[in-house]
């Protein structure tokens, strides 16, 4: 499904993150206020929370280990707007977007995919998923590009995920989240464990 024929949302999948300590604390508490707003977003509902997953910092050696989790919300906002409001809950929390891309941050709320959409259509979302690893660094792109580009190669994204949605099926790769988490190499699992109470 493409912009042009935008359905009325029904599934949208959110991958939460954060490193630094925040207006709210540290990563765990910033993570637990930060899905409290979530579930206030008008028009939405939350369907599933994963559990907290600590992860290296991606690339690695970029700071502290991280604290990852996954939110599937069933809502109405087209997803311009989801983006929005993700970005407006980053900055109440003391995000400010800008300076270099992968660097330790506070609190990071991604839109994984809404339903099966793909934005801003096929060609750009493969060329995008295709980016050679030396150039995903340097740039980033000018527009909403769903499903996330990167998320099949994220250990840190597909591991919470596949708790809220395991049977999720990429558009373009006509894998679930379940398959993509086991296609992964070994590598990209490592060091990334369930947080402990």
């Amino acid at each position: 499904m493409t912009q042009n024929s935008l359905p009325s949302i029904k599934l949208a999948l959110v991958a939460i993150g954060g490193n630094l300590h925040s207006l709210a604390g540290a990563p765990e508490d910033t993570l637990r206020a930060a899905l409290r707003h979530l579930s206030s977003l008008p028009g939405t509902r939350v369907q599933a929370v994963s559990r907290f997953w600590q992860t290296p910092a991606f690339p690695p050696g970029s700071g502290p280990d991280y604290v990852n989790a996954a939110i599937a919300l069933i809502t109405e906002l087209p997803p311009a707007e989801i983006l929005a409001q993700l970005h407006d809950i980053e900055a109440r929390f003391g995000r400010e977007r800008q300076g270099p891309r992968w660097q330790a941050r506070g609190l990071d709320l991604d839109l994984i995919a809404c339903d099966d959409l793909v934005l801003p259509d096929a060609a750009i979302q493969d060329a995008w998923r295709d980016l050679p690893s030396e150039r995903q660094p340097e740039i980033a792109p000018e527009t909403l590009i769903l499903p996330h580009p990167r998320m099949q190669d994220r250990g840190f994204v597909l591991v919470p995920l596949a708790e809220v949605a395991p049977g999720w099926r990429h558009p373009r790769l006509g894998r679930s989240v379940a398959q993509m988490l086991e296609a992964l190499p070994a590598d990209a699992l490592m060091g990334i464990r369930p947080v402990t109470a």
